[in-house]
């Protein structure tokens, strides 16, 4: 296929600045591999403050997924932005192979506090991205279990694109054009009682879950599980405590500590992925905090830096991570626990130490969601509302109030994105997420700062949608 390049402005390109000439460019020059493209043109925006975008018109869009939860403390935050301007202005880079005093205090902290929370000790390990860090973990699990490369995952979990995240994350979407290195995860049922088994409790079908899973050690003939030797072929089961992707599914509060009995019993690691529910999300530092378990291996991200600078990393236990098992050079990245990154990670941290973070996010999202159900019953498309802290679920339906409604659900993102509902004299955009397994779920991942009156903004602009919606 031949590119028309004489629609290709001519002047240099520092000069371009109208949004048509640049969407020309993209459209010749961008791979569309690394844009998600949900529209068939995304928007453009100019700057940002707080819980907004605003494009180059200055139309403010409230946004309610924050970056998909990696700006969890609102757009250019003063003091987790001074204290990236600090760094940038005294040690902004430095080779791995050397130590700086940012790492060091930034693993201590994530280190004792989980010491406290699972009475486990432990170390930090940095990488860049989520996904990289899901890599690592995986290492990490490999070498401890003596090389087995087989593990567990949930039905609609996600832990990434890289090739061995991807072998763990439900979607064969992922997998589809690359293939994988070893083996794909065994996908176990997640207790999503919307769409799980009728006349069953919440509590009931996660018990259901946990027991066809231990059901797969009863016998040599089910396939995992040697009884004469003792031995699991899995060495892991990895767990999103509340599903990201997946629509931000939330199980019975006795779930996880059911499924860890069984893990443990028969000697399998649990790694908590908390790259998008950690770090206040859900009004707890770590989402899996919620349910009463300790992990052998958490994986996290995003969040951590609000989104300034890319940095993950994984805590594990340390009988697992200490010099002598994992040995210096085990897994490395050049940019892994750069200094820009563990600065403003730092900052995050001693932040967080300062305030009562945790009640203030469980009382709006408590206050957020009484407002969602008031909408559900008024609109039967609403099919279901759920949330924990300020991780929110809307999930879109067809006038049943059950089938899966992908349609609906992506016209109300295009519509959201139009910038003309008109809330008093001001005309706002509202920037939504898709997700769910069946991609018809809102996932809400606000401002953990934001305001009543922009959770009432929120409200009154998803209300307009939805006026929208039926009237179509």
């Amino acid at each position: 296929m031949t590119t028309n390049l004489a629609i290709i402005p001519s002047e240099p390109i520092s000069l371009l600045n109208s949004e048509s000439e640049l969407r020309l460019l993209e459209e010749s020059y961008c791979s569309h591999g690394d844009t998600v493209h949900y529209a068939q043109q995304p928007s453009f925006f100019e700057t940002c403050e707080g819980s907004y975008l605003y494009n180059s018109e200055g139309t403010p869009f409230l946004d309610l997924q924050m970056w998909y939860s990696a700006v969890n403390f609102g757009y250019r935050n003063p003091r987790l932005n001074a204290a990236a301007h600090r760094q940038l202005d005294t040690l902004p880079q430095v080779a791995s192979q050397y130590l700086h005093r940012e790492k060091v205090e930034l693993a201590t902290l994530i280190a004792q506090d989980a010491e406290r929370k699972f009475n486990k000790k432990g170390r930090v390990h940095f990488n860049v991205g989520g996904s990289q860090a899901i890599e690592d973990s995986l290492k990490l699990v490999r070498n401890y279990t003596g090389g087995k490369s087989l593990m567990f995952a949930f039905e609609g979990g996600y832990h990434g694109r890289t090739l061995g995240a991807s072998a763990i994350t439900s979607s064969y979407r992922y997998r589809r054009r690359y293939g994988h290195f070893g083996e794909r995860a065994q996908f176990v049922e997640f207790p999503y009682h919307f769409r799980g088994p009728k006349g069953m409790s919440k509590e009931e079908y996660g018990y259901h879950c946990v027991q066809k899973f231990a059901r797969l050690f009863e016998s040599e003939y089910n396939g995992v599980w040697d009884p004469k030797a003792g031995k699991a072929e899995f060495a892991a089961f990895y767990v999103e405590p509340i599903q990201g992707t997946g629509g931000y599914v939330i199980p019975p509060m006795s779930f996880f500590s059911e499924l860890k009995k069984v893990l443990d019993q028969h000697g399998i690691l649990m790694v908590v992925d908390e790259i998008q529910m950690g770090v206040y999300r859900t009004g707890k530092m770590w989402s899996i905090e919620h349910f009463g378990v300790s992990p052998d291996v958490l994986v996290f991200g995003k969040a951590i830096t609000n989104g300034l600078n890319p940095l993950s990393g994984i805590w594990a236990k340390e009988e697992m991570i200490h010099p002598g098992i994992f040995p210096p050079g085990s897994t490395h990245s050049t940019f892994a626990n750069n200094p820009m990154g563990t600065a403003v990670a730092l900052e995050t941290m001693k932040m967080l130490e300062e305030e009562d973070f945790g009640a203030s996010i469980l009382e709006k999202g408590a206050y957020f969601l009484d407002g969602l159900k008031q909408l559900q019953r008024r609109y039967p498309i609403i099919g279901d509302v759920d949330g924990l802290g300020l991780a929110l679920r809307v999930e879109i339906c067809k006038e049943d109030g059950y089938t899966p409604d992908k349609a609906t659900m992506d016209w109300l993102c295009d519509e959201g994105m139009k910038g003309d509902m008109r809330v008093g004299t001001r005309m706002y955009g509202l920037v939504l997420d898709v997700g769910g397994y069946h991609k018809n779920v809102i996932t809400l991942a606000p401002n953990l700062l934001i305001t009543k009156d922009e959770i009432d903004l929120a409200l009154t602009l998803l209300d307009q949608l939805f006026t929208r919606a039926a009237q179509r």
